[in-house]
């Protein structure tokens, strides 16, 4: 079951504060360092990135759909008033 842990992550730009980003990954130390790294063709232009929260997820299906929801419209919103 440890296997399955996943977490969902919200970055913010240092390089721009309006930007954000959502990821899904089952290791966030990694994950992050990928990103400031440049390592992340998606967020290689904004970083360096700063880690605003990590949700962990006991599943994997939880997690993509959280995920998704972060990255929709009313999960934009939702991260703004809660995380941002």
């Amino acid at each position: 079951m440890g296997n399955d842990k996943r977490f969902v992550y919200v970055l913010n730009s240092q390089k721009d504060p309006a930007r954000h980003y959502v990821g899904l990954t089952s290791d966030v130390t990694t994950r992050v360092a990928v990103h400031n790294s440049g390592g992340s063709h998606h967020t290689a232009r904004e970083h360096p990135w700063r880690l605003l929260v990590a949700l962990e997820f006991s599943n994997q299906n939880s997690a993509v759909l959280f995920e998704q929801y972060l990255k929709s419209g009313s999960g934009r919103a939702f991260a703004k008033r809660h995380f941002i």
